[in-house]
């Protein structure tokens, strides 16, 4: 059964201020939540900083999780209002239905795959230089090319965009970030992401709900991927 976890962050906090610059040292954090070690289930979880005094972290789980070690951590741990919420994820499932209306956001890394980059870089020089060469992943780094990465791939998610009369599709891209980074004793990692709000209806409910459970492009051990659904209100904001 999936379950779709909140976990509130404290921006004071030291090791709070580490997770919202290094998406490694919370992906750790995160699995650490599962008791099931090794983890081997999928875990999709998304880090968002729209709000003033705190952060918000999203984890979606294929089994119970627990946060007490990241609300000890890096949230409020003697608050009087809870820290952490976590809800079945099946009933929204339920309701992804074909011509169904939702807000759907995702934070995302928009690449494509070629084998002719222009500024290859040398792990992709060595990538390409082998026999058999497959192509390398390149990064989107313009809005405008982020923005056409996602409506080329949201049909394939199962979703369609919805067209407002007076100016089209309703998708705006609400964030752009680059994360410098380092991982596994000081290996430095580039990031690009992208953080995409639409409306949206449902087209193919099965392979909708496949991609809420799998999520969508790489990176997602670093916060990518993760397909949030909330009510279209009365204004369609």
């Amino acid at each position: 059964m999936p379950y779709l976890s909140r976990i509130w962050l404290n921006p004071l906090r030291s090791r709070a201020q580490l997770f919202l610059a290094n998406p490694h040292a919370l992906h750790a954090a995160v699995l650490g939540g599962l008791s099931r070690q090794p983890v081997t289930e999928r875990v999709l979880w998304r880090l968002n900083t729209d709000f003033r005094h705190r952060a918000e972290v999203l984890v979606l789980t294929e089994s119970m999780p627990s946060w007490e070690h990241l609300v000890e951590q890096a949230g409020w741990a003697s608050a009087d209002e809870p820290q952490e919420i976590v809800r079945d994820y099946q009933p929204l499932l339920d309701k992804v239905q074909r011509g169904r209306e939702f807000r759907l956001r995702v934070r995302a890394n928009p690449v494509s795959s070629t084998r002719r980059p222009d500024k290859p870089s040398p792990a992709q020089q060595k990538q390409l230089a082998k026999e058999r060469r497959r192509g390398v992943r390149v990064a989107h780094r313009t809005a405008g090319h982020q923005l056409r990465w996602f409506t080329d791939h949201l049909e394939g998610w199962g979703f369609e965009t919805v067209l407002s009369p007076e100016s089209g599709p309703r998708v705006a891209l609400s964030a752009r970030d680059r994360l410098v980074f380092t991982k596994n004793g000081g290996h430095r990692v580039v990031l690009n992401t992208a953080t995409f709000d639409a409306v949206v209806r449902v087209t193919d409910p099965a392979i909708a709900r496949e991609r809420l459970l799998g999520g969508v492009g790489p990176a997602k051990g670093y916060g990518c991927g993760l397909i949030t659904l909330a009510p279209v209100t009365a204004s369609g904001a």
